[in-house]
């Protein structure tokens, strides 16, 4: 693909569930188009936890600009709001030295803050109330606190993962804070850029194979030593560290389970992970979901020449 192609306020976007290859095909498309990355990854946000969340490698990020990665400590509140401001910020700065900007993540929140143009409530962490919400998931199981949100908020149940302590915790706090449904908060606005969102779309049964061979691979490089150093400098109550990966390794170093079991938890916690991107990115009837490289530069090619 040609780089004088016409990038002016355009936007390319690519999702799709976790180890599906998403980093690297933007880091192909971004090589060939003159292109900038601008993560929306919830996770790989906060520096020193690189292993754990597939971060690209040093080089990687050597060789094509990033922006978003590893931005916040750990035990760093951040908030969707904050990455609307922030990715809207990466974005202008690309197509102001006449870049493309590629958004690329399975944070489906993120995402949609983008692309829909989310209006999201600025509400201010409460620590206070999120410390007795975890002693409520703590004591009654996640399911009692998230019947406690559909309570408040009925429709928040078609928005909010109930298996994801964070988003749970998060959305609560804004309905008892703001005394208005958390799900009437969200409203889309006006669109920001002209954008194609390309999914890819793998087979569940290869994809489970991905996902156990990157599992495999980031125990090898070091996950547990990874983690360890994590508790040591921040300790291990960090909403942070409730991601995939991180809090099953800290069950093992709670002597709760083997080493060998954590890493079971890892695989089918992951799998059920991306099984819940996919749920949430079919209902987006704009992405183009496709199987190889061929397809999305001919898509990519066809949107930048309109």
């Amino acid at each position: 693909m040609s780089k004088k192609l016409s990038t002016r306020s355009k936007l390319v976007v690519i999702v799709g569930p976790t180890a599906s290859g998403k980093s690297a095909l933007a880091i192909t498309l971004a090589r060939k188009l003159n292109g900038e990355i601008v993560s929306a990854d919830s996770r790989q946000i906060y520096r020193e936890m690189d292993i754990g969340t597939a971060k690209p490698t040093r080089k990687e990020l050597a060789f094509i600009p990033h922006h978003l990665i590893g931005i916040k400590n750990p035990d760093e509140n951040y908030t969707a709001a904050e990455y609307k401001r922030d990715a809207l910020k990466a974005i202008k700065k690309v197509l102001k030295r006449k870049c493309l900007p590629i958004l690329v993540g399975g944070t489906g929140l993120y995402i949609k803050a983008i692309t829909d143009n989310l209006q999201i409530p600025e509400v201010k962490p409460d620590l206070k109330l999120r410390h007795k919400l975890e002693k409520e998931i703590e004591k009654h199981g996640l399911n009692f606190v998230f019947k406690k949100l559909i309570q408040l908020d009925p429709e928040a149940a078609y928005i909010v993962d109930p298996k994801n302590p964070r988003r749970i915790i998060r959305a609560l706090e804004i309905v008892l804070k703001t005394k208005k449904p958390f799900s009437a908060q969200r409203s889309s606005g006006k669109p920001l850029f002209n954008f194609i969102e390309i999914g890819i779309k793998i087979p569940m049964i290869e994809l489970g194979a991905r996902i156990g061979r990157r599992v495999d691979e980031m125990v090898k490089q070091g996950l547990v030593k990874e983690v360890e150093i994590l508790i040591k400098k921040y300790g291990e109550f960090q909403q942070s560290f409730d991601a995939i990966g991180y809090r099953e390794i800290i069950g093992y170093m709670d002597r709760k389970i083997s080493l060998t079991e954590a890493i079971d938890l890892i695989k089918k916690n992951t799998r059920q992970y991306a099984k819940h991107q996919m749920t949430w990115f079919s209902k987006d009837k704009r992405i183009h979901w496709v199987k190889n490289q061929k397809q999305v530069e001919k898509l990519i090619r066809k949107f930048l020449n309109k």
